[in-house]
Parts: C-alpha cells; structure tokens; sequence
C-alpha cells in the first residue's frame, strides 16, 4: 500500500423505487467517499500522489454518537409530525425510530426510513435507536443517535477518554469481533452493489491479535488549550485542538516521545504556530519508530525558517530521549492540509531511520511514506506474494510502487520487478531501499504506469504479473486499457477503498478477468478503513 488514502446500500424492496434509491444513495457515497479521502491527514488510507506525505494519523472524522439534550416540547411535536410524514417529506428536526442494518464505510450505523437510507454516526448493527433529523436529501437522511432503545451485545464502552471528541477513530464503540464482521460485509457490500458480484470468493478478514497500540507514525499539530500545550488533532468541524499524545492506538513510545517534547517546548518557551494571529513558530511535530529497533525520528515543522532555540533544543532532546536518532527541521509556511513543505534539513543524527520488514531493509527519510501498521503489513504483503504466485521467472509491474515495499517484497521470487512512480522522490526512496536491501533485480522508473506498460509490450517485454497499490480513487481508465492489453497472466489489486474496488473489478471481469479470491486485511483497528488484497486471473 503506497497510495493515499467509502459506500452504502439503499432501498431493498420495490424494484422501481430500489433502483432509484441506489442510483441517489451511490452519489452521495462517493461524496463521503471523498471527504474521508480529504481527510487522510487523520486517514489509515495511503496517501495521493500529491500528498503522500500527511496520511499518517488517524482514520476519518466522526461526530459525536452520545445521547443528546431532548428538547421535550418540540420532540412531541416533531415525534408526530415524523409518523405522520412520509420519507420524502422528512425535515431537520424529526425524531424518527430506526433498526441498524450494517455499518457504513464511515463506521456510521446504516439503517431506513420509509425507504430511504438513514446514517447514523454511533449506533450499531442490530440496534433499534431514535434519532433526530439533521440532514435531508433526496435518496439519503443524516440523523444524530439520540437514544438506544436496543442496545446491541457487541456495543463497548470506548477506552480512549476523547474518542467522542478527537475523530481519529470511529469503531472503539464496538467490540474488536463486531469490528471485523463490518469490515468484511463493508467489502461484500461494495461487490454486491459495483461489481454485480453477490456470490463473493471473500475469504476471512486477517484480523490483529492485539488492535491497541500499532501506528508507527504520528504528526499533530501543536497549539494552547488555555495554559496548556497540547498535541493533536482538530475535533470534527471545529478549530479546537484534541490533545492525543496518550493516543490509544499509536506506539507507546510515540506518546512518551510527546509528552517530552511538549515538556522541553515549554520549558525552552517555544512558541506553537497560531495561525489567526500568524504568530509562534511550530505547526506540526512528526514522530516516527522504527518497530524493529525502537529508534525514533522526530521532526519539527515550522512556519518560520527559523526553529527557535534550536541548538537547546536538539541538545536537550538527546538528554532526555535517548533513543532519538534523527532529529529534522521542515519548512512548510503556506496555508495547507498537507503537513510538509519542501525544505527538509537533518539538525542531527542520521539523515535516514533503518526499518525492517520482514527480510527487506528500509531507510527512511523525514518524508518517505511507509506502512503505519507493520504486523499487518507483513499479513497484506504475503497476500499479494500469494496472488503473484511467482516461480523465479516471471517479470512483475508494481503499477503505483511509491517506495517500492511491495516490489522489494516480491523480488525474492521474481526474474525482475519493474516499479512505476510518479513522483521523483518516492522513485529515489525505493533506489535507495533497493541498494539498503542489496535487491538487484527490482528497477525503479519515474513516470505513468498507463504509459510505460504499452511502450514496453510494445518492444516485445510483456508482464506475467501485474500489480497495482492504487490510491482511493482507484484506477486510472488509462492504466485499466493498459493492463487489459498487455494481458498479464495473474492481476493483483490492493485496494483501502472497497467501492472502487469494485467498480474497477466489474470493468476487467467484463473484458475476460476471473476473481479468484479477494482477502480483507484490517490495517486499522479502531477505525473504519479496511483493505483489501483479490487475484485476478486471465480466462
């Protein structure tokens, strides 16, 4: 997964009325689709191409699914007007009664009212709850949970203190078993609805035996919350910064390293960066452990080209973490979502953090994308080293290599991989890994996939295998016509968007494409995201 980083189903009964409903319910699917994918800066999903750098925090944003203040004089009113009405004729502020079907691909409850789709942030398959209107359209209604009238077995109370406040993730409300059963309907949803595919070769989700604690990587932003220096991320659609550096599914060791260093900020007066009063000077503190050494990277993203105190500060930050190795400086003084800007300077220790993944050797810089979740990375790699189903003599394309794990991964069994990147750094960090690993026979090109694949079939160098990490956009149309013609025996898709998934399976099993098998993997626990690995075979 190299790539940055969800959908529903809609009336079941009357044909006419159904197909209207899915064709409503599928617009607003990729709108949420899409506001998840904006949000990857808090997102598991890997990132674009042009942002690779800032999915590293948490999974997509969530509002608040605790009971709400009944305003009893207006419910009674609302409560009837809401039996009365139809479903087309339901208005912000009804308090209507639902039975939760499934969960969405935002970890929201899914459930109906008069036939048409009702998402309601908090609440639980099988759950009966009331809930109060809060938006409208014509195919769906947003509602917000008020009360649970049935209360599902597998509802939990949530360990981390702020997970009603913070976003970062949307299942800890549920038991790790339930988490996991939505997941895999979330894929088989996608399937039935895109691909027309009800009748699915879905094999069991691969699961973690310990979900707490996996994230190797964090970068939140700083700010004061009165007299406190806080690190974190912004509430749902607000300004007010959630402080998380006790976050419950990033590395221990990431949240001593903050609590350090939010200490040695203040002590040494270094101002966070405020961006109304353009005052202050650090945005963002990015973390990163390497989960075979337990080294840590640690670097401060300013809005200034000066990092205030820097000498102190580098020299404290020795004292006191020992078991730092690298510590940067980025400048990023624009306005933006994306946490980096270009400039990156090492203020001291090494200009890369050795991480290992199985046999293959990384280094990595401040910038270079890796997998958040190593345990399961391994998990989802030997399941596309599976699908490859390599013999040491065939020519494997990694389509959207990024940093090249996956090629590096495959090239042990491979004749040669050739990785596809767009993006110059990304295609020197994979070199670099590639020599750091002593891996010769993976080759890395800058540029488009949908390109390279023809020019080379074109002088008579067709791929067996090919295998694509796209972001959650899915396919470029280009790239699927380039693959359909150079007609690889065995096609490998990893997917962190389910739906798109889909849509782009539909295409190759129309065009002489058989689906083999499709593998969930659950590379973030707590949270909606689920992957996935499927093989694709040439008829």
């Amino acid at each position: 997964m190299t790539k940055q980083s969800q959908h529903r189903s809609a009336a079941k009964d009357k044909p006419q009325q159904a197909a209207q409903a899915r064709k409503s319910v599928n617009k607003q699917q990729q709108a949420e689709g899409t506001k998840a994918g904006k949000q990857s800066v808090r997102a598991g999903g890997r990132p674009t191409a042009a942002a690779r750098e800032h999915a590293s925090t948490h999974g997509g944003n969530r509002k608040s699914s605790g009971a709400r203040r009944d305003q009893q004089h207006k419910g009674a009113r609302r409560n009837q007007r809401a039996a009365d009405s139809t479903a087309e004729e339901a208005a912000v502020g009804d308090r209507i009664v639902v039975t939760i079907k499934r969960i969405g691909i935002n970890g929201e409850g899914v459930g109906y009212y008069k036939r048409k789709a009702v998402f309601i942030d908090g609440a639980i398959t099988d759950e009966v709850v009331k809930a109060k209107i809060t938006k409208v359209e014509r195919a769906y209604l947003q509602a917000e949970l008020v009360e649970i009238e049935k209360r599902s077995p597998d509802r939990q109370k949530p360990p981390c203190p702020v997970y009603e406040l913070c976003g970062g993730c949307q299942l800890q409300h549920m038991t790790y078993e339930a988490q996991l059963k939505a997941k895999e309907e979330i894929v088989r949803e996608a399937f039935s609805r895109y691909a027309d595919r009800r009748e699915l070769p879905l094999r069991p989700i691969y699961g973690m035996e310990e979900p707490w604690h996996y994230r190797n990587k964090a970068q939140l932003q700083l700010g004061w919350q009165q007299d406190k220096l806080v690190a974190g991320l912004y509430a749902a659609n607000s300004h007010k910064l959630i402080d998380i550096s006790e976050c419950t599914v990033q590395e221990q060791p990431i949240n001593e390293a903050y609590k350090a260093l939010k200490q040695l900020m203040r002590e040494l007066d270094i101002e966070p960066y405020d961006e109304r009063t353009r005052s202050g000077s650090v945005k963002t503190i990015v973390v990163r452990v390497a989960k075979a050494s337990g080294k840590l990277q640690v670097t401060f993203v300013t809005a200034t080209d000066r990092l205030p105190q820097q000498r102190q500060l580098v020299e404290q930050i020795r004292t006191h973490l020992p078991q730092v190795v690298t510590i940067a400086h980025n400048i990023h003084k624009e306005r933006s979502s994306v946490i980096f800007g270009a400039k990156t300077v090492i203020l001291w220790g090494e200009e890369r953090l050795p991480e290992t993944l199985g046999s293959v050797q990384f280094a990595l810089s401040p910038r270079a994308f890796f997998q958040l979740n190593p345990t399961q990375t391994v998990k989802l790699y030997d399941a596309v080293k599976e699908a490859a189903a390599l013999s040491g003599h065939e020519l494997v394309v990694d389509a959207y290599c990024g940093t090249g794990t996956i090629s590096l991964w495959l090239a042990e069994k491979a004749r040669e991989v050739r990785g596809v990147e767009l993006i110059a750094e990304a295609v020197q960090d994979a070199r670099s890994n590639a020599q750091f690993s002593g891996i010769d026979n993976a080759l890395f090109y800058e540029g488009k996939a949908e390109e390279l694949i023809p020019r080379w079939v074109q002088q008579g160098t067709r791929p067996d295998v090919i295998v694509v990490d796209p972001p959650r956009t899915g396919l470029d149309a280009a790239l699927i016509q380039a693959v359909l013609q150079a007609k690889p025996k065995r096609f490998v898709y990893v997917s962190c968007n389910p739906s798109t998934l889909a849509k782009d399976c539909r295409e190759l099993l129309a065009e002489g494409y058989e689906l083999e098998w499709v593998q969930p993997v659950d590379m973030f626990p707590q949270t909606a995201h689920v992957e996935a690995v499927i093989l694709m075979v040439r008829k």
